[in-house]
């Protein structure tokens, strides 16, 4: 009966460990910046540089307008 259980008990840990492979699955990105926009979401930045980030961005002017937003005045 003991010799069930160790076998249970081994075919269990086998199991475990085909969870953790399939949840540690390789994946592949087309461009770099694929890569960097799932890094930055699965990452988060510590408090303290997040806020100097945010202080030294702050002077930086907004993203300027597109020509056709100039051409027809949006």
């Amino acid at each position: 009966m003991k010799q069930h259980k160790k076998f249970v008990s081994q075919e269990e840990q086998g199991l475990v460990v085909q969870h953790q492979a399939a949840q540690n699955s390789v994946q592949e990105f087309a461009t770099v910046e694929e890569l960097l926009r799932h890094d930055a979401a699965k990452t988060s930045a510590p408090a303290n540089i997040a806020e100097r980030l945010q202080k030294s961005s702050a002077g930086f002017p907004g993203p300027a307008r597109s020509w056709w937003q100039r051409l027809f005045g949006e």
